[in-house]
């Protein structure tokens, strides 16, 4: 019963308490169980009366010895709890708290039910002597009896008729008659008497016995007195638990027809079986009976035995409920207090291994599975104390990375809000960041479009991810070139090529770099080159080469023969067309380099592509072009003239690119296809280009849209370029891909991510 002290070891409390322990519940189950097994004794003499009556009252006293030892082993443990609680010993409390719910849950239970028992013993015996039942029983002993009576009269009458009927004819026809009356009396057995006690015929039963039952003189002498004697047979004599066969006999004497001076009388003997039903509710009614007259002699007594038993069963139940619960709270508190003892030093810090109980049960295996746990967790924290310095040590060379970076980064927010950057995004964005963390990028001023721009291409990504497998994506965008960013931070135009990626969860990464520069050097350098190329090839040459032809066709005019003549003429003219042939190729690298700025405004895309379709007919067209345009497409925002030219570029490109090799018309089915896709979830509309040539190589689609970068043997290669520089008036993206079906390339596809004019209704 103790439990270890805290200024104690608990190993050797508990080696010491251990032979207490086990003598102390040795004890309690051997009364226990003494008292369960005398209860049980008691319960049976209570359904015994002879048993009850010899044996009740020793096993009564018996079971009263067993519940005062009971009530002294509670006492005994009350006190010794009593005093561990003023001893402020550790645990005590809670010792005590779960002996008295052990108990309420033994004792609550019980009282209620002796109560019940109480009421329902008390009332149900007064009930079984209630004058309605005592009458019942007699109503049911006097309808028995009348049944009987009213069946032993039937017989005898349909007996004396049957006497008469033998008296009428010979002696010798007794046997004949006697089987033919058995069935119409309803009997069992039929015979003829003698007055001196003979057999002179039967039938029935009788005939095969070899002593039949044969009436006793006075039956005879009562019979012949009264003309008929009946009686019941076989229901006095009736075993316990099994059912008699009773029966019904009836004795008549037969008048005699015969002369003579002393002719012997003769008697008829009819024997009828009761029905089994009417037997069976006789008995019965009858033990009912003459059971309720015992017990009502013996009711006040009944009482007392009942109640007593059910006192005593109160007594030892309670009893044995408190000790056990006394017992049991013992056993389940020393593993907890052991546990909060152990729980109370992990709290202040202390990991050093626990102690366990080795018991077999589960709160001893629930010690040996805490003090593992307290070994793991100071491993763990061993384990994490070294990760987090892992861990800070990268964020800190992180850090400094980022810091030291020449290229922006931003993490973004679902909703486009920033939620880190560093020093590199502020250098360039010429804006304090850190300052606006928790705001959109879209609403720090100078960087609204840029952050409507980034938004855009994030849901679009968002959008066609799933469709492409795309895991980033990357654009250019230029910061500080319009009017609207004229009050911007921007002192001159930025060119950013900028990344997006997601990151885990709803966040957003954003990187991003200055390539103004670069974009600038290459431009000019670019430039450059036309220059230097339409200086050097093209434009010195052409006017002394249109001269000199002229001066030559001047001289010789009216100096050569008709034939030389005409020859001078035509040759002269070719020359002059080549060079205004060449003159038309400068003025397309003129109209590229001063392309006029667009004028937008809602274009209905689908009707414009309609319209260029009507000069790619079939009749005109090497390879035919199929339309796939969205109905759901809204207007957009774009220049008429320019998206024209864009679309003439680019289905003359898919056309030439589709065209076999050394064919002029198809043959094959191939064709072209021009499609317009309607994105609710960026805003945009896409316009897109389909071909089914060979595809680009990898270094021509890196370059695909810089001049003079072409695959065809003709060209000047600014097709695209031109296409670029529109999208880039436009505000739009455009991408060209390969088209790669089980993977090999089936074409190419030039793609355009127009704005849809707000203006115009959806």
């Amino acid at each position: 019963m103790n439990t270890p002290d805290s200024g104690g070891s608990p190993s050797v409390t508990f080696q010491n308490s251990k032979a207490l322990r086990v003598t102390v519940a040795a004890g309690a189950l051997v009364m226990v169980l003494i008292g369960l097994v005398l209860l049980y004794l008691l319960m049976q003499a209570t359904n015994n009366r002879e048993m009850y009556e010899s044996n009740y009252a020793w096993l009564f006293t018996i079971n009263m010895v067993v519940a005062g030892a009971l009530l002294g082993a509670i006492v005994w443990v009350g006190y010794r709890l009593f005093l561990r609680l003023r001893q402020g010993r550790f645990g005590s409390r809670l010792l005590v708290k779960l002996a008295t719910i052990f108990a309420l849950v033994g004792f609550a239970p019980g009282l209620l039910i002796y109560v019940v028992s109480y009421q329902f013993v008390s009332r149900s015996i007064e009930t079984w002597f209630d004058v309605k039942v005592e009458g019942a029983l007699e109503a049911g002993l006097g309808l028995g009896r009348v049944t009987l009576d009213t069946l032993s009269n039937d017989l005898s009458t349909k007996s004396r008729s049957a006497a008469v009927q033998l008296s009428e004819n010979p002696e010798a026809m007794t046997g004949i008659l006697l089987e033919r009356m058995l069935d119409q009396l309803g009997a069992s057995d039929m015979a003829v008497w003698g007055g001196s006690g003979n057999l002179i015929a039967s039938a029935g039963q009788t005939r095969v016995k070899l002593n039949p039952d044969k009436p006793t003189s006075s039956q005879f002498r009562a019979a012949r007195t009264d003309r008929s004697l009946s009686w019941v047979e076989g229901l006095e004599d009736a075993a316990p638990g099994v059912l008699p066969e009773a029966r019904i006999r009836v004795l008549v004497p037969i008048a005699s027809s015969a002369l003579g001076l002393t002719p012997e009388q003769r008697f008829l003997l009819v024997s009828r079986a009761l029905p089994p039903n009417l037997v069976a509710n006789a008995l019965a009614v009858e033990s009912a009976n003459r059971e309720y007259q015992e017990r009502a002699l013996a009711r006040e007594g009944l009482k007392r035995m009942y109640i007593g038993t059910l006192t005593l069963s109160l007594f030892l139940a309670v009893f044995g409920a408190v000790l056990m619960a006394v017992v049991l709270g013992n056993q389940i508190a020393r593993p907890l207090l052991l546990l909060a003892e152990g729980v109370s030093q992990v709290a202040a810090g202390d990991f050093t291994p626990k102690l366990a109980m080795q018991g077999k049960d589960e709160l001893g295996g629930l010690t040996r599975a805490f003090a593992s746990m307290t070994e793991q967790l100071s491993d763990a924290r061993q384990a994490v104390e070294h990760s987090m310095a892992q861990v800070d040590a990268a964020r800190a060379n992180l850090q400094t990375i980022l810091d030291n970076l020449t290229a922006g980064v931003i993490v973004l927010g679902a909703a486009g809000e920033i939620r880190s950057s560093n020093p590199g995004a502020t250098r360039i964005l010429k804006t304090p960041l850190a300052a606006h963390e928790g705001q959109a990028l879209a609403s720090i001023p100078g960087l609204q479009d840029f952050g409507h721009a980034v938004q855009l291409q994030f849901a679009d990504f968002l959008a066609r991810r799933s469709e492409h497998g795309l895991d980033h994506w990357q654009q250019s965008f230029e910061l500080g070139a319009g009017a609207a960013s004229a009050h911007g931070p921007f002192d001159q135009a930025l060119t950013l090529v900028a990344r997006g990626a997601e990151l885990p969860g709803e966040d957003r990464l954003l990187v991003f770099d200055d390539i103004s520069e670069i974009v600038s050097a290459q431009r000019a350098q670019a430039w450059g080159e036309v220059a230097r190329r339409l200086a050097h090839e093209i434009k010195n040459p052409l006017t002394p080469i249109q001269l000199s032809a002229e001066r030559l066709e001047m001289k010789l005019s009216g100096k050569l023969q008709p034939t030389e003549q005409t020859i001078l003429v035509k040759s002269v003219k070719t020359i002059v067309d080549q060079v205004d042939a060449m003159k038309r190729l400068v003025n397309e690298f003129r109209d590229y380099a001063r392309l006029p700025a667009a004028e937008l405004k809602p274009v209905d895309l689908n009707a414009l592509i309609t319209d260029v379709l009507q000069l790619y007919g079939d009749e005109t067209a090497t390879v035919p072009v199929r339309a796939e345009l969205d109905p759901a497409s809204p207007p957009v925002r774009g220049d008429v003239q320019q998206l024209r030219q864009v679309i003439h570029n680019l289905l003359q490109n898919a056309q030439d690119a589709s065209e076999p090799v050394g064919s002029v018309v198809p043959d094959d089915g191939r064709h072209v296809v021009v499609r317009t896709q309607w994105q609710a979830a960026s805003g945009r509309v896409r316009l897109s280009v389909l071909d089914q040539g060979s595809g680009f190589p990898e270094h021509i689609l890196k370059r695909a849209f810089e001049p003079y970068v072409t695959t065809k043997a003709k060209g000047t290669g600014l097709g695209l370029a031109v296409v670029k520089k529109i999208a880039d008036e436009h505000g739009s993206r455009v991408d060209i891909t390969n088209r790669v079906v089980d993977g090999a390339v089936v074409g190419a596809q030039v793609s355009l991510s127009l704005a849809v004019d707000n203006s115009a209704p959806l």
